[in-house]
């Protein structure tokens, strides 16, 4: 495997994906804004959406694909391992989606409690998350098949498939005029049918290498039996980043329009997060599980030190970027329509908190990987237990006070804590070794950023009069800043080797 090669192909498609999905909530500022209506559609998208995080970016892939590639050597084990899961998965994500929807009210009221106090915003989001909640149902069995995929390492299809979800809502979109008061509903409707597709498309690439046979008898041996002992606790240490968004959003439920600011500045800071954390977490999970059971101990430490000097070369200069021009940034893509400049200037202060966590959400999707290569799903889920715990507690102890602001400041403190607790515990264990290129490289890309982050903030006051929220042409400028800014970080990077043009053609 060629590591920076494997995740630039992740990238790309999850780059496309994010755009794409930018566009899609351009438009829904535009129609939608910030008010009641939006509220209500975002915590109906947020609830199946966040099962999709958490399923689908390396979640899955954490407690699979070790399992799953530990039996690739003998085809049958490894289908029938496989076809068992898909199966136990298929019947109990039905169950699920059957049960909420019956009681949705009630589950309705545990995710946004807030909304009590206006029936009729409370009434609309129930319809809309009953409407919205078999998209859980596609593309959880998505994630399966994309876990098949990453385990051959293709990563391609898996990655670009979530690019179907924003083609349909942008359509939908486009089709506002004509729907009128009735687009919310029509919005909710392409959500589930886009998660229809997307499992279709999935399958469609996956059939050369599995082909799923249905049936209700299956017998749950120990490989299985770990597999699911495994799941649960992936699901919670992986995706620990977005249950803190989803509890950021119970609680942000108690305040006018605050779900919608969080929103608009979750879908900005993931776009990096996606490319930093999510891609390379996964690129790298199946190489470091084959050469950690053939006990590789060179190509295992060679993998964790070139996939951490990775990630903090694309998530440092992102985070110095959102800290500079928070507003601006946000002005620029959402700034438009029904987004006034009250909803940019509590978005990009929302953005602000959440960048300084960035490389903190980058670092524990690697590290985790670090120990999901390893059978270990348990002690990062400890630690995300205390990450949680750590949010909750200065979340509810300060809203009174601060009010949404809190939301994003406590995600970043709990994220830098469980991050910090998972290099401790790597160390402790001697599951990674910190060599010292790595450290020169660390130094070598604050300096490049430090350089860079001085080239943005200069364009920034350069192009002040052309990013003010009622300039037509703010989203060019913003552009521009930051073509400008990435070449100059690539360029000076070359230039200091904070990386090396050598590390493309590498085999890992």
């Amino acid at each position: 495997m060629n590591l920076i090669k494997s995740t630039s192909t992740f990238s790309f498609f999850t780059l496309i994906s994010r755009i794409t999905g930018y566009f899609r909530d351009v438009l829904i500022a535009i129609y939608l804004g910030s008010g009641p209506i939006a509220d209500a559609f975002f915590v109906a998208f947020r609830i199946p959406n966040t099962f999709r995080r958490l399923f689908s970016e390396g979640t899955f892939n954490a407690a699979f694909v070790p399992s799953y590639s530990s039996q690739l050597a003998i085809k049958k084990k490894a289908k029938y391992f496989a076809n068992t899961i898909f199966n136990i998965l298929l019947i109990s994500l039905l169950f699920l989606v059957f049960l909420v929807e019956i009681f949705m009210p009630g589950f309705v009221f545990i995710i946004a409690p807030g909304f009590e106090k206006n029936i009729d915003k409370l009434d609309l989001t129930i319809t809309l998350t009953r409407i919205t909640f078999p998209f859980l149902l596609f593309v959880s069995l998505s994630s399966f098949f994309s876990a098949i995929l990453n385990s051959h390492n293709k990563f391609a299809a898996a990655s670009a498939s979530p690019i179907i979800l924003n083609i349909f809502l942008i359509i939908t979109l486009s089709l506002s005029n004509y729907l009128n008061d009735q687009l919310v509903f029509y919005l909710s409707f392409a959500v589930s049918l886009a998660g229809l597709f997307q499992l279709l498309f999935l399958i469609y690439f996956v059939k050369k290498y599995f082909i799923p046979s249905l049936s209700f008898k299956f017998n749950i041996n120990d490989k299985i039996k770990l597999f699911f002992k495994k799941l649960l606790p992936s699901i919670f240490s992986s995706g620990v980043t977005q249950i803190n968004i989803l509890i950021g959003t119970i609680i942000a439920s108690f305040q006018a329009s605050a779900v919608s600011y969080l929103y608009y500045a979750d879908r900005i800071y993931q776009i990096n997060l996606a490319v930093a954390g999510i891609a390379i977490g996964t690129v790298i999970l199946p190489s470091l599980s084959k050469y950690i059971q053939s006990k590789d101990k060179k190509k295992i430490i060679f993998i964790q030190n070139k996939s951490l000097e990775l990630s903090l070369f694309l998530s440092l200069p992102a985070t110095a970027a959102l800290l500079i021009a928070s507003e601006q940034i946000t002005s620029s893509l959402f700034g438009y329509g029904s987004f006034d400049e009250l909803s940019v200037k509590n978005s990009s202060l929302a953005l602000f908190y959440f960048a300084l966590g960035l490389p903190a959400f980058s670092l524990i999707k690697v590290f985790s990987s670090f120990l999901f290569a390893r059978h270990n799903t348990i002690v990062p889920f400890y630690f995300s237990i205390i990450s949680v715990l750590i949010n909750v507690a200065i979340s509810l102890y300060y809203f009174k006070d601060i009010g949404f602001i809190i939301i994003p400041i406590a995600t970043s403190i709990s994220s830098w804590a469980n991050a910090f607790f998972l290099f401790l515990y790597l160390n402790y264990k001697k599951y990674f070794f910190l060599k010292f290129r790595l450290i020169a490289s660390i130094l070598k890309i604050t300096l490049v950023t430090a350089i860079s982050s001085y080239i943005f903030y200069y364009l920034i006051g350069t192009f002040s009069n052309n990013l003010t929220y009622d300039s037509k042409y703010k989203i060019l400028f913003i552009i521009l800043a930051v073509i400008i800014t990435i070449s100059s970080y690539i360029l000076i990077s070359i230039v200091t080797k904070a990386f090396k043009l050598s590390d493309i053609k590498l085999k890992y």
